[in-house]
Order: C-alpha cells, then sequence, then structure tokens
C-alpha cells in the first residue's frame, strides 16, 4: 500500500511527466493506477487523487466515481472511476466561483479557492484511449484541482482563506 505524501514532500511541487502513450496499458502504469484508487480507498474524504500524491511523478489522476456520485447529486455517472492520464484543460469558463477544498496531501486544511466553473478537460483513459469530456460544478472542481497537482500546484497556493479542521470534526469524519 502507498502512502499519501504530505506538503512537505518534493514530488507535490514537480511539474509531472507524461506517460508515452504505448505505456499506458503497461503492468506498471496500470499497477500504479491500481495503488493509486487503493490509497485513495481507505480515506473516507477522498474523492480524488493525483499520482504525485503516491510519490510517482506521472500524469495521471484518479475519480472515485462512488464518492463523486454520493456528493454531487447532479452528478449521473455509472459509479465507476475516472482515470484521466496525460490530461490538460482545454477551455476554462471565464466564470468563476469560490468554493471549498481540501487535500489528501494538505491534511486536515481547508480553505476557499476561486476555479472556473465549467472545464473541458482532454487525455487517455486506462486504456490508452483518447477522451475530452466537459464538466461543471463539482466534477470541474475537481478535474482543476488535480491538473493543478500535475503542475506542482497545491490548492493552499491559490487559497483566498485556509482554516484547519477540529479534533473533533477529524474524529467524527474517522468514525463514519
Amino acid at each position: 500500500m502507498k502512502d499519501i505524501v504530505q506538503r512537505e514532500a518534493p514530488v507535490l511541487r514537480e511539474v509531472a511527466k507524461s506517460v508515452p502513450v504505448d505505456e499506458i496499458k503497461s503492468e506498471r502504469i496500470q499497477k500504479i493506477i491500481v495503488d493509486m484508487k487503493d490509497a485513495m480507498a481507505i480515506q473516507k474524504d477522498g474523492v480524488a487523487i493525483a499520482a504525485p500524491q503516491i510519490a510517482v511523478n506521472l500524469r495521471i489522476f484518479v475519480i472515485s466515481g462512488t464518492l463523486l456520485k454520493q456528493a454531487d447529486k447532479k452528478y449521473k455517472g455509472d459509479g465507476s472511476d475516472l482515470i484521466f492520464i496525460n490530461p490538460e484543460i482545454i477551455k476554462a469558463s471565464k466564470e468563476k466561483k469560490e468554493v471549498e477544498e481540501g487535500c489528501l496531501s494538505v491534511r486536515w486544511l481547508y480553505g476557499k479557492v476561486k476555479r472556473s466553473i465549467r472545464v473541458t478537460l482532454r487525455g487517455y483513459n486506462e486504456k490508452g484511449e483518447k477522451l475530452e469530456r466537459g464538466a461543471s460544478g463539482l466534477l470541474a472542481q475537481i478535474f482543476q484541482h488535480e491538473v493543478d497537482h500535475l503542475n506542482g500546484i497545491l490548492f493552499t497556493d491559490k487559497a483566498r482563506e485556509t482554516w484547519e479542521m477540529t479534533d473533533e470534526e477529524i474524529e467524527d469524519l474517522q468514525s463514519k
């Protein structure tokens, strides 16, 4: 099981390397995806994770379809995990909204970040197939947060204000 690295880890400040398209279906890349899913699965509040968060400097992120569906009632997906390799945001709305964010690599700190309300992402899935996907709401926020990770940016770099969760709030979350 791979541990989730915390904000002091240098890998979180590096621009992640692209995955060669012909390696996407390789055993190594597929194992990294499994490791990411496993690391995320033990976090009760983790809806997505980027490869640098498990100390792998590659442009991959995974979104938990199950948790996304629970967190965003407007999300129409089937609950399958979403995997994006070499993602890039190709369109972002000028209209932005201030949203609350946290991060598995900046434990128990939260903040308000301005994010575009709609984005379009292009990349590859775990089978090496090209994909392009538009998103709004929480999914658009997640796309932006995770692409930031791949570019060596933490949400705290953009947050207008931050606060820490109390010990009681953490215990409540962990006991659920």
